[in-house]
């Protein structure tokens, strides 16, 4: 029987890969950027939700990426990024989500003056405020954050530097993202050095936009410890149907590289639609990859522009791959074990919260 949404919806989730700037309300933009005099496509909330989806399936990362002009305009003032912040792990926390790593790249919110590290304390102080506000309702929630630097900025080394900064107050991680084609990993090479030499987690966004070359970079020059998206692993992977029927697959060097040391693949199904990296739900690698064994978790990416929740691309990959209960408490775990928490705090999340609360829905045992 297929899962329902509303099951979904009520379980513990793990999320490791969601932009901010990604995931405004429609009508929290419209009313900042009234405050700002910034123009909208429209100032109807409804009819901006829309349009930020439309806008975003086009197919093409670039044109993806150009609907964050009307998000970072209005993230440009402490008081607005700590109403952001707040409202996105509010939003989260209704969604079931139990565990959050948020990104966001500082550099693109000095337009007002803030410094970076002003930035940095007024999303912090949002997060705090969210996960406060989520308690009283009588939610959990915790919020890890990434810092992110843009790739055609070249501000690595200072946004490493700044991450390093702040690893004692929230920030669990470091990025690169923007535009994947031309930007390598390794123009950053020296903030990667200095990030694996302070022994800081780096995940990489990767496998997106560009191929098997742009993976092999965040791995092997970045160090990365998971890969934004990484779908285009299947360029590494050759799968025929053999004399019994049975699908066999045949992986190249890297994408068995990625296989054996279970890097983990922070797969968006939706996302990876709007920006042409798949072509169906029901066709996404991420069923294939999580059969071959690989270390699979599901993430929204931006839930504005994708126009979903963790639940919904949860519950895609139920009625459209034939995902089972089983399945997404396994990539809820898997999540969750790759996740930049300190490690008593990943099994007491695991060990507490998550697996009881699939075994009361009767689910069986996480395999091994």
């Amino acid at each position: 029987m297929t899962l329902a949404a509303d099951q979904i919806a009520a379980l513990p989730k793990v999320l490791l890969h969601d932009h901010l700037d990604g995931g405004l309300r429609p009508a929290t933009i419209v009313e900042l950027a009234g405050e700002a005099g910034h123009p909208l496509p429209t100032t109807d909330p409804q009819a901006l939700g829309r349009w930020f989806v439309e806008a975003a399936d086009s197919g093409s990362l670039e044109r993806y990426l150009e609907t964050f002009t009307h998000t970072v305009a209005v993230m440009q003032t402490a008081d607005n990024l700590r109403r952001v912040a707040r409202e996105s792990v509010l939003d989260l926390a209704a969604d079931g989500v139990v565990y959050a790593e948020q990104r966001y790249a500082p550099e693109q919110h000095q337009q007002g003056g803030l410094t970076l590290q002003q930035v940095v304390d007024a999303v912090q102080e949002g997060f705090a405020d969210g996960v406060a506000q989520a308690a009283a309702q009588g939610r959990r929630i915790q919020v890890g954050t990434l810092l992110t630097a843009m790739r055609h900025a070249d501000r690595g080394d200072e946004i490493a530097a700044l991450a390093l900064a702040n690893r004692d107050r929230g920030v669990v991680g470091f990025d690169i993202a923007g535009a994947e084609k031309g930007f390598p990993p390794s123009r950053q090479a020296s903030a990667f050095g200095a990030l694996r030499a302070a022994s800081f987690p780096v995940t990489v966004h990767a496998g997106e936009a560009d191929g098997l070359q742009s993976i092999a970079e965040a791995l092997h020059v970045a160090g990365a410890l998971r890969l934004g998206h990484g779908v285009r692993i299947m360029d590494d992977i050759t799968v025929t149907t053999g004399p019994d029927g049975a699908p066999h697959a045949r992986l190249g060097r890297l994408a068995q590289w990625v296989l054996d040391r279970q890097v983990p693949l922070e797969l968006c199904p939706s996302s990876n639609l709007q920006t042409g990296a798949a072509e169906s739900i029901a066709q996404h690698p991420v069923t294939v990859l999580r059969s071959l064994g690989f270390a699979v978790t599901v993430s929204t990416d931006n839930r504005l522009q994708s126009g979903t929740s963790l639940t919904r691309e949860l519950a895609l990959l139920a009625k459209e791959a034939g995902w089972t209960l089983d399945d997404v408490r396994d990539v809820t775990v898997t999540a969750a074990e790759n996740s930049f928490l300190a490690l008593p705090q990943r099994r007491e999340l695991i060990d507490r919260v998550i697996l009881p609360a699939y075994s009361q829905n009767g689910s069986g045992r996480h395999r091994a």
